[in-house]
């Protein structure tokens, strides 16, 4: 499968979001018809083409078409948690977007998931439907409602194809849902069974594995049942929680060799370290800006970006992960302008519990997350070329496998 996002400017999505302030424009989309003619992908009904919004969070999203008459959604997709859920008979939604709201009386392929389904977590209460509740790290920000299951649409080149997935009827959304963050809806692509990923696999539509591509425009694609291709560098997963990864080295200009575990999380705009870690980066880092240092909120280390500054001269950042393959940080900085000034920030937030490889650290990569093989890999690449990817779809041979800053999943009761 491969999921079409698209920029804040695109005719999907612009009926959706009035203008509200100003943002980076990202004008480029990958269109869909040349980079899957030929390979039997199962994509959305909409295409392949993806895009960051800036302007809600820097997170990476794609438009959904659900249930029977289809009603499209655009979801921010998000590795860092599992339950995919839209608005749905609202009783406290995003008030300031004219979004699609689900209606459990209008779809005629709906159904509710009850108590007795596998997927149903919560104790019912007196009622025979699932209720679900996920609280995320960021203050009071979480969705709650009641399970269901409706039909996605997905399409080959050659036909439509409809997959029944099990997604939460949000009724009542707090905090950052309520803003910048997700207000359309989540997409969870975690390891639980009742993340899409999961659903399809087990239905044996595609193969347990994923990738999403980051371009240096805030294009790229995200396609379901890739497995990536054979020169590829990987590093295995450790068990628990989704996608953490084990970090054995930090190169910031001089090695680093402290070993660390991280989440790899496109649901998180920005890379998050705890001490010592964060103040050993931060510093080695600051050791080598040739800058006047400029801190600028909630980044320590800022510098300023005038005519006459040393920003061609900005330290490299890469990583080594267990079984020493490499990882470089393409862009390890974000540029700030304010009141007519330019600064650069070294692009890492201080954390007080999790290291977060957030999605700004994945610019220029193909990142496969292999469910299968329980590992995730990655190549350079350039979200608009073609190139031949290891795909399985069903009976055929498997034998190889940014929600505003700081939004996590730290409770999912569903």
């Amino acid at each position: 499968f491969t999921f079409e996002m698209h920029h804040r400017f695109s005719d999907e999505v612009k009926q959706w979001f009035p203008p509200k302030g100003s943002f980076e424009y990202f004008n480029a989309l990958v269109l869909r018809d040349w980079l899957i003619r030929g390979r039997r992908l199962l994509t959305f009904s909409d295409g392949n083409s993806t895009s960051r919004i800036s302007s809600l969070g820097f997170l990476h999203y794609t438009t959904v078409k659900l249930g029977t008459p289809g009603m499209r959604f655009m979801v921010a997709l998000d590795t860092g948690s599992d339950l995919f859920w839209v608005p749905c008979d609202c009783g406290k939604c995003a008030p300031e977007f004219e979004l699609s709201i689900y209606n459990p009386k209008i779809s005629t392929t709906n159904k509710k998931v009850t108590c007795n389904n596998s997927l149903c977590r919560n104790q019912c209460l007196g009622t025979s439907t699932c209720p679900y509740m996920v609280s995320y790290v960021s203050a009071q920000t979480s969705t709650s409602g009641i399970l269901m299951e409706d039909v996605m649409h997905l399409t080959t080149e050659d036909e439509r194809v409809e997959a029944y997935v099990t997604f939460g009827c949000g009724q009542v959304q707090s905090g950052s849902f309520l803003d910048i963050a997700a207000p359309n809806g989540l997409f969870g692509l975690g390891m639980e069974k009742i993340s899409v990923p999961s659903v399809l696999a087990r239905e044996g539509l595609v193969a347990d594995s994923f990738s999403m591509c980051f371009g240096h425009d805030g294009v790229g694609r995200i396609s379901f049942g890739d497995k990536g291709s054979s020169d590829q560098e990987e590093t295995p997963f450790n068990l628990n929680p989704n996608y953490n990864i084990t970090v054995t080295r930090v190169r910031v200009g001089t090695t680093i060799d402290d070993e660390f575990t991280a989440l790899f999380d496109t649901g998180t705009s920005f890379t998050y370290l705890v001490d010592p870690m964060y103040t050993t980066v931060s510093e080695s880092f600051h050791s080598q800006a040739q800058d006047k240092r400029d801190s600028r909120i909630p980044f320590e280390y800022c510098y300023d970006m005038s005519n006459d500054a040393n920003a061609s001269l900005i330290p490299s950042l890469s990583l080594t992960m267990k079984g020493n393959s490499h990882f470089t940080i393409n862009d390890p900085i974000i540029v700030i302008s304010t009141e007519g000034e330019l600064v650069y920030c070294l692009a890492i937030v201080k954390s007080s519990e999790l290291n977060i490889i957030g999605q700004n650290y994945m610019t220029g990569y193909r990142v496969v997350f292999d469910r299968e093989k329980l590992v995730l890999a990655w190549k350079k690449f350039d979200c608009y070329d073609i190139e031949e990817t290891n795909t399985a779809l069903a009976g055929t041979n498997k034998t190889a496998p940014a929600m505003a800053a700081g939004i996590k999943t730290h409770n999912n009761s569903s």
